[in-house]
């Protein structure tokens, strides 16, 4: 079911203390993270949280709150991530995710593409970690649920430890308990945000230096990460781990993270049965005059290294695309699959 979330009941969001058992999360991704792909990674796995692709405090301000926001409640837990630089709009924004349900509202220090550059937002903001710690402070002001910041190692040539450690240290003195750690620099200029996913070398190194450092802080780590075994090996040197790519490429890895990272004693969902179990949300979003692609592009990877993958992605990517295309053409290329 799909249904327009505008409240949700105090008792099913996340507190301060339970928030810090969030050790996995799958990090927001734009044009990935949309509410189609959450809700079908929550038929995959349970416990992680769940981030919203990136969205502009000015579109939350001004533009379509439900088509921006909103989403189905299996999708929680869910953090909303903001890119902006203004406190008394970022608070703003934090109220309307607050009241909106969403379980965190996170911001963006992280991305350095040219378009967020020209917002001065993003990845550049770490060269002012005054401002940031004035946003989070007017967002903490406004809000009841945790405020937390996603950031780089460094950008340019503030890349040093020392750099992140005194911005860290700024904006933690703001309230900010919890930073999710992208383990590379970024380059503002020079480097698209694909290659700055993958030419500056991760420094893993220096965000368990810096949990080491910060004791007192909810240290997230995050970059090149594609195994729930490499989760369990930084789990040992930070409080939690975030997974990005590797997750749309390969997101039936998260089928055991239930039970691997978080103990529970269940069995894992059948590659089958996770396409069975979205079929009525498909059906449920076609009525409403949705297109099958929008959902199904997010599902082409399910079968990844698997027996008859290329079938069931050819399958879906000559017909869901077509006028009229509806649960059927799934179900067919489920077919495809042994």
């Amino acid at each position: 079911m799909i249904l327009n979330m505008t409240a949700i009941s105090p008792q099913l969001r996340l507190s301060e203390d339970n928030y810090q058992s969030h050790i996995l999360s799958i990090a927001p991704m734009m044009d990935r993270t949309d509410r189609h792909f959450r809700y079908f990674m929550r038929q995959i796995t349970r416990r992680p949280l769940l981030y919203t692709e990136m969205v502009t405090s000015a579109a939350i301000i001004n533009g379509d709150r439900h088509k921006l926001l909103d989403f189905s409640p299996e999708e929680k837990p869910l953090a909303l991530q903001v890119g902006g630089d203004d406190p008394n709009e970022l608070a703003t924004c934090a109220k309307i995710a607050e009241d909106w349900g969403y379980d965190e509202i996170n911001l963006n220090v992280g991305c350095p593409s040219a378009r967020v550059q020209n917002g001065n937002f993003g990845a550049c903001l770490m060269a002012e970690p005054e401002r940031v710690a004035q946003a989070i402070s007017a967002m903490k002001k406004a809000v009841n649920i945790p405020v937390t910041v996603k950031h780089r190692i460094g950008i340019d040539n503030r890349d040093r430890y020392e750099d992140m450690a005194a911005f860290v240290r700024v904006v933690a003195a703001s309230g900010c308990q919890r930073f999710t750690v992208h383990a590379r620099k970024a380059w503002l200029q020079g480097l698209s945000p694909k290659d700055n996913r993958n030419i500056p070398p991760l420094r893993y190194g220096d965000v368990h230096r810096l949990k080491a450092e910060f004791p007192d802080l909810t240290i997230e780590i995050n970059g090149g990460f594609t195994t729930l075994e490499q989760v369990k090996q930084q789990l040992t040197k930070v409080d939690a781990v975030m997974i990005g790519r590797a997750a749309y490429d390969n997101p039936y890895l998260f089928a055991i993270a239930d039970r691997e990272i978080y103990g529970e004693n269940i069995n894992p969902p059948t590659r089958h049965q996770v396409v069975e179990q979205m079929l009525p949300y498909i059906e449920n979003w076609l009525s409403q005059g949705g297109r099958l692609n929008s959902v199904v592009r997010h599902i082409l990877q399910l079968f990844a290294g698997q027996p008859g993958t290329k079938a069931w992605k050819r399958y879906l990517s000559e017909n869901a695309h077509l006028p009229g295309a509806g649960v059927e053409v799934v179900k067919a290329a489920l077919a495809e699959v042994p």
